[in-house]
């Protein structure tokens, strides 16, 4: 071959060469994904507030069964069902004709007793009958007395009264009824005020003290919040259970409430400084959590987290992100690590600014 026709076959390699280089570049340009679209946002500390949530049940403030304490027939009824009444009010009497008459019997001859000792009293100063006589005077009228506070005191029983103020429930006996000690008259209940017991697990104990807000709520009023405060906590962990009972007390007076209601209760903290984002933000892997963060080159760096407490589409993280860090809370489903992005809102973060407010928390 000659040095012309080298020089030919030279070239024509080198166009060849050059024509696939141009072909074969676009093609590669074409094969490289475009940035995925998020919209981030940046993690700053936010004022938070725990809350333990429970059941608990509605006890009265004062409750009692009111029964007869003698086998004696109702002679009169003084209340209706559901009757509000006050402190010392008659409810139901017994008929004791035999006690009252057992009564005026007694005190006549108490008045009698007197009469004679003040009689004998005057004369033993002059030496007509001994002192033994006048003591003897004296232990009768003393026994007269004494009977006579025994009948009054039986007949007391049958004067059934309210012991305190408060709402009385469904009468079960008429007048005419023979009743018998132990026989149920009515309940009474004072709800003013209603005793809320609840049990929480033994690990919140060192976050539960004396004077602190709840707010509960019931089925029955479902759109409606009663506040209270924690009167006691129980002496003793339940070691079945592990749970404490706890005790609050919540203002019922227009008497909504009733004994024996279930009611929701939230323990309410006082409020601290805490990070906090979206709960749509967190990948939940098993056990772990885990959630999408952007660095200074917009790229996107799976980072794992410790997550605290939950409320209203909140969540507390504990560690694992700082101040000034970008988490990703849409774009999500098309994310992978290292991928770059680009802020589908309408101005990206500025990372000046966020690295400014990671320095001050730090």
């Amino acid at each position: 071959m000659g040095r012309r026709e080298l020089v030919c076959l030279l070239l024509i390699a080198l166009v060849l060469t050059a024509g696939c280089s141009r072909e074969k570049a676009p093609t590669a340009a074409a094969r490289a994904p475009p940035p995925t679209k998020v919209v981030a946002v940046v993690v700053e500390p936010k004022p938070w507030t725990d809350t333990i949530e429970a059941l608990g049940t509605a006890r009265a403030n004062e409750s009692v069964t009111l029964t007869a304490k003698v086998t004696e027939t109702v002679g009169r009824v003084n209340f209706e069902d559901g009757d509000q009444v006050e402190a010392g009010a008659v409810l139901v009497e017994l008929t004791g004709r035999a006690e009252v008459a057992q009564l005026k019997e007694a005190q006549a001859a108490y008045s009698e007793a007197e009469k004679q000792y003040k009689r004998l009293a005057g004369v033993v100063e002059q030496g007509t009958i001994t002192r033994s006589a006048l003591d003897q005077q004296v232990s009768m009228r003393d026994q007269a007395r004494a009977r006579a506070d025994t009948i009054r005191a039986r007949l007391s029983d049958r004067v059934i009264t309210a012991p305190f103020a408060g709402v009385l429930g469904f009468r079960r006996v008429s007048q005419g009824t023979l009743v018998s000690p132990g026989t149920e008259i009515a309940t009474l209940d004072d709800v003013s005020i209603i005793k809320l017991d609840f049990s929480i697990p033994e690990t919140y104990l060192a976050a539960i003290s004396v004077g602190q807000r709840i707010r509960a709520s019931t089925a029955a009023y479902a759109e409606r919040v009663y506040d209270g405060t924690v009167t006691t906590i129980d002496s003793r962990i339940d070691p079945g259970s592990r749970a404490v009972t706890i005790r609050a007390a919540v203002d019922n007076a227009d008497g909504s409430l009733r004994p024996g209601m279930l009611m929701t209760v939230e323990l309410i903290e006082p409020a601290r400084e805490a990070l906090v984002i979206d709960e749509i933000s967190l990948i939940q892997t098993g056990g772990q959590a885990s959630v999408f963060l952007i660095d200074a080159q917009n790229k996107a760096e799976l980072v794992a987290v410790q997550v605290g407490g939950r409320q209203q589409g909140m969540v507390e993280i504990t560690s694992g992100l700082k101040a000034g860090d970008r988490v990703v809370v849409e774009g999500l489903v098309k994310l992978r690590p290292g991928m770059s992005v680009e802020f589908a809102s309408a101005a990206p973060v500025d990372t000046d600014a966020t690295t400014a407010a990671a320095n001050q928390s730090n």
